[in-house]
């Protein structure tokens, strides 16, 4: 890229005059006619990081500061009021955000056994703490305060050393940005914030880390006329170093979630009832009531292994990404309980990761109207993935119509499975291998793989 054009970007005003003409325009008609890169769909699991100043007092959820002091809620200002100073202000915390044991080559070493394909990591969220040196956040970033480090540029350098994408998490918004707060006044007629933090900032997220992904949020209370969000997409998709490969999620403006961008969000743990003519993304979390590490978690908040197969298998046969989330402390630990499910997950797709990975929706998404059968195919190849293993140990399969060729085997198990029809012409009833009886149920999750069927 010329120089004159990263100066005309970086200053987040538009398009350069004179500029040759570029493929992508800064409209959605334009913008939604970009395919998406092909990496992300064959991806189909990822790891989401929720790290910031909010990991320090460590309670309630990510939105402590909101919470705290943008609503005034009684239980986070008695939190407060009994466990720090008075007068304690949450800028406070920054320096607690120490990061001491934060190893990103055994983050990704985790990340990648527990099968994922990418990894989305908070660069800032609505706090306006940034995770790597913006120099757009003077004194309230990692660089400057806390960790004196660049945490982003640490973990994409360690994610890419596993060959695994990378994606960066970026609020728009500010809480408590002046700049912004004096827009919201304004009823975002002006863009003070946006011209002079927050693009200046996503620019440079783009040219410095080369993301594989950016994940927008904070964008519900203003239009994509206040964010700059086409102008800045246009540029992304036309001249940016990614033009080719980066992937963008749907949260641009307070009216594009689940209508403009790469991939769709919609809302967070989304879950669309039917196979949906869209590429999306579900995001969801270990901990049930928090995206952000939370000192107060019980187990019984913590999703176990059976719950993230299902929404994992259910996700996929709808043609969805599953993004799993989880908070690491203020010292850069992801706790044991959240590296247990994760690695957990990862021992079932080295099983069972082929009728995941790379797969497509087939003609029935869930047999028979039911939820504990789910269908993925590759070419001619369709999975039956079953979540709760038959009391006679036949599986029945309505929705298959089988041929003579039939074959039929299951995945982690040597040879093939006997079968007949259901019904003359559809159907199939399998023989699965005999299990050994156990007080225990069994682990979650088995595919079949259908060879020869309709």
């Amino acid at each position: 890229m010329a120089a004159g054009a990263v100066l005309c970007v970086a200053a987040a005003l538009g398009p350069c005059l004179a500029a040759p003409p570029s493929q992508y325009r800064p409209d959605w008609g334009s913008l939604d006619a970009r395919p998406l890169p092909a990496w992300f769909d064959r991806a189909k699991v990822g790891v989401f990081v929720h790290w910031g100043v909010f990991s320090v007092p460590a309670w309630g959820s990510e939105w402590f500061w909101w919470h705290w002091q943008g609503q005034h809620n009684a239980a986070y200002e008695r939190f407060v009021r009994t466990r720090f100073p008075p007068g304690t202000s949450y800028a406070e915390f920054a320096p607690h955000f120490t990061a001491y044991d934060f190893q990103p080559r055994q983050w990704a070493e985790l990340f990648w056994r527990a099968g994922a394909r990418y990894v989305v990591l908070t660069t800032k969220h609505h706090e306006g703490f940034t995770n790597w040196g913006s120099p757009r956040s003077w004194n309230w970033n990692s660089v400057d305060v806390g960790p004196h480090r660049d945490l982003v540029g640490e973990l994409g350098e360690a994610l890419r050393e596993r060959n695994l994408r990378y994606g960066l998490y970026h609020s728009l918004m500010e809480w408590f940005n002046p700049l912004y707060l004096a827009d919201k006044k304004n009823d975002f007629k002006t863009q003070n914030f946006v011209i002079k933090k927050m693009m200046p900032e996503l620019y440079d997220l783009v040219l410095k880390y080369k993301p594989d992904l950016i994940w927008s949020d904070g964008d519900w209370e203003a239009p994509d006329s206040y964010w700059n969000s086409t102008s800045f997409l246009a540029w992304l998709y036309n001249d940016s170093p990614v033009k080719d490969t980066v992937v963008v999620n749907d949260r641009w403006c307070n009216r594009c979630s689940c209508r403009h961008g790469g991939f769709y969000n919609c809302a967070d743990k989304y879950k669309p009832g039917t196979l949906p003519d869209h590429k999306w993304e579900m995001c969801s979390s270990i901990d049930k009531l928090s995206w952000g590490y939370r000192s107060n978690m019980s187990i019984a908040e913590v999703m176990d292994e059976a719950s993230i197969i299902e929404e994992l298998v259910q996700t996929v046969s709808l043609g969805g990404n599953y993004l799993l989330n989880v908070g690491p402390t203020k010292e850069g630990v992801i706790v044991p309980i959240f590296q247990e499910r994760l690695l957990a997950l990862g021992r079932w797709l080295d099983i069972n990761g082929e009728a995941i990975y790379e797969s497509r929706p087939w003609r029935v998404q869930m047999e028979n109207s039911t939820d504990t059968v789910w269908y993925t195919s590759k070419g001619q190849v369709v999975y039956a993935i079953f979540l709760l293993w038959p009391r006679d140990s036949v599986l029945k399969l309505c929705s298959p119509i089988p041929c003579p060729a039939t074959q039929v085997t299951m995945l982690g198990y040597a040879g093939t499975l006997k079968w007949q029809e259901e019904t003359p012409g559809k159907g199939l009833l399998i023989t699965l291998p005999y299990m050994l009886p156990s007080p225990l149920p069994p682990q979650s999750g088995w595919a079949v793989k259908l060879e020869g069927v309709l």
